[in-house]
């Protein structure tokens, strides 16, 4: 097992990027995607997926009025989930700023809403101790200077395109590079800036993506490094460096670079989509998502889970449900999660292993009749609990000096057998907490 101070040190970590200790201590934080993609209420690719014009999506704009908007009760479901920080959608490929940007009027404050809901947001998740983290599109498909490509909402408007030709990304890479140095500038101390997305190797034939020569990337970091030298930031700006963001799939196993540890980061949602989405009933089972935020961590990883927040500016009591649900999981199991990362050590069938110093965690997705076999752990325990009541689990040690014990039970030399009570304990995901001996 490796450590997560010594994780911090021997992932490829830039040495000019902030110290991500405590990214790797806290494993678990929120993503927040909202935007004028709420009031439509299919999908935050809304504009891309149904190729609306810039005209019509201004009616999103018109009427984004979030009246019952108030960050604290979204700060506080947060820090009862047992997450520890956030990253919020400041831009996303749609345009629209959700600050009060003195770059464009396509801002909040230009709204109905009338107000500076990041400003507040920032400041009702600092008051619960909350780690802040700013998402930014480097995609914008509202700006007049991004050009027309394979992704653009407007990719098969021959006149648009025709009246978009003479777009130069330069000018809109000087925009961009402005509002981030806003972001920087007008906050207090950003932890964590998570941009999306690089996109060089598309080709549709008449177009081409866009990466770091367009987003002009090396300057970037730069001046985001310049503002805010503490700072951590993600992996795609198409520089090859930053927290790894797997999206919407589960890494098989820990992840490294050149035989090392890295620092990465799944990503996941409520339902499949980031942005609210009112006819999507695709959600995760409470369970399904405490186990996701388990296997995570045994990977060495850390889990930003989203929730999409309505154009009125709430949060949907299924979501809610959710993170409540996860909280009181993690109200009596988040020791195996915080500072934990994954063990050297082989989990038995359905179960995972996280480990933080001499303490290993077993968390049993698949409850067994009785008893449950850990290779190579014999001699090696001191003491072993069901964590969330801290209730003694006997075992049985078996001398790896031994021959392979009858055919009927095929128990290996070496191994302990854990004595598990018949009936699961009534919590989603049981976990043991076993003290390994100095």
């Amino acid at each position: 097992m490796t450590s997560v101070s010594e994780i911090s040190k021997t992932s490829n970590w830039p040495t000019n990027y902030g110290d991500p200790t405590w990214l790797l201590h806290d494993r678990f934080g929120l993503f927040i995607h909202w935007g004028l993609y709420s009031n439509a209420a299919r999908h935050e690719w809304v504009m891309n997926r149904e190729k609306i014009h810039p005209d019509t999506y201004r009616k999103y704009f018109k009427y984004f009025d979030p009246d019952l908007y108030d960050p604290k009760i979204w700060a506080r479901a947060a820090k009862e989930a047992g997450m520890k920080y956030f990253v919020i959608t400041t831009k996303h490929h749609e345009g629209f700023a959700l600050w009060d940007s003195a770059l464009t009027d396509y801002k909040v404050t230009n709204t109905p809403a009338k107000r500076d809901v990041l400003l507040e947001m920032v400041n009702a998740f600092r008051e619960e101790g909350l780690k802040v983290g700013f998402y930014h599109s480097v995609i914008d498909w509202h700006h007049p200077e991004f050009p027309i490509d394979g992704l653009h909402p407007q990719r098969d408007d021959e006149v648009f395109k025709a009246n978009a030709q003479n777009r130069k990304i330069e000018n809109y890479a000087e925009y961009l590079h402005g509002q981030v140095r806003e972001l920087l500038t007008n906050y207090g101390k950003i932890d964590y800036l998570w941009f999306d997305f690089s996109y060089p190797t598309f080709d549709w034939g008449w177009s081409t993506g866009k990466g770091k020569i367009d987003w002009q990337s090396e300057k970037l970091e730069k001046m985001v490094l310049e503002l805010q030298p503490d700072i951590l930031l993600n992996d795609r700006l198409d520089l090859g460096r930053g927290v790894i963001t797997p999206e919407q799939y589960q890494p098989r196993e820990v992840l490294e670079k050149d035989g090392n540890p890295v620092i990465w980061e799944a990503c996941q949602t409520l339902n499949g989509s980031w942005g609210y989405d009112r006819d999507n009933l695709d959600w995760k089972s409470d369970e399904m998502l405490i186990k996701m935020l388990v296997d995570t961590v045994s990977k060495g990883g850390n889990l930003l889970l989203n929730v999409g927040p309505n154009a009125r500016g709430e949060i949907d009591e299924k979501s809610l449900n959710s993170l409540r649900a996860i909280g009181q999981w993690m109200r009596l199991n988040s020791r195996s999660i915080y500072g934990a990362t994954n063990s050297d050590l082989l989990a038995p069938v359905d179960c995972r292993y996280t480990q933080k110093g001499n303490r290993l965690y077993l968390h049993i997705f698949s409850w067994p009749f009785r008893h449950i076999h850990l290779d190579g752990l014999s001699g090696k325990i001191d003491y072993a609990q069901l964590l969330h009541d801290a209730s003694e689990v006997q075992y049985k040690e078996h001398d790896p000096n031994e021959s392979l014990t009858s055919i009927s039970t095929r128990i290996k030399p070496g191994s302990v057998t854990l004595e598990l009570p018949i009936q699961k304990p009534d919590i989603p995901i049981p976990v043991v907490e076993i003290f390994l001996k100095d």
